[in-house]
């Protein structure tokens, strides 16, 4: 069973930018793939997607600053942050989509 691992989270400043990584411990070539979020005490929640032929979908809410990214050599998928605000303060987490399959999150902090 394929497991996901995600890192690249911390603390940053409002304006600045952080890369997330998520990688596998198995082949991801064939799965559409996904980064959430989600906040204490609410529903995780879609942020980007990209399918195994490359096809990207992002929410609204951070289109046009977030960048999904896969590599399937290293079996990792990126989340590239730009501009964080601190409404982006959240725990992301990667997963493949239309599976129970998720990593454990890393903690993004943005302060103002």
């Amino acid at each position: 069973q394929v497991r996901l691992v995600e890192s690249g989270g911390g603390l940053v400043q409002a304006g600045g930018s952080l890369r997330l990584s998520c990688a596998a411990s198995g082949s991801i070539s064939s799965l559409d793939m996904g980064w959430y979020r989600q906040t204490p005490g609410k529903q995780r929640v879609f942020l980007a997607r990209i399918s195994s032929s490359g096809y990207i979908v992002y929410d609204r809410s951070v289109k046009g600053r977030f960048t999904i990214s896969r590599d399937n050599t290293q079996n990792t998928v990126y989340l590239q942050m730009n501009n964080l605000r601190p409404e982006d303060t959240a725990v992301y987490s990667c997963g493949a989509f239309g599976y129970n399959l998720w990593g454990q999150g890393t903690q993004v902090t943005v302060s103002s």
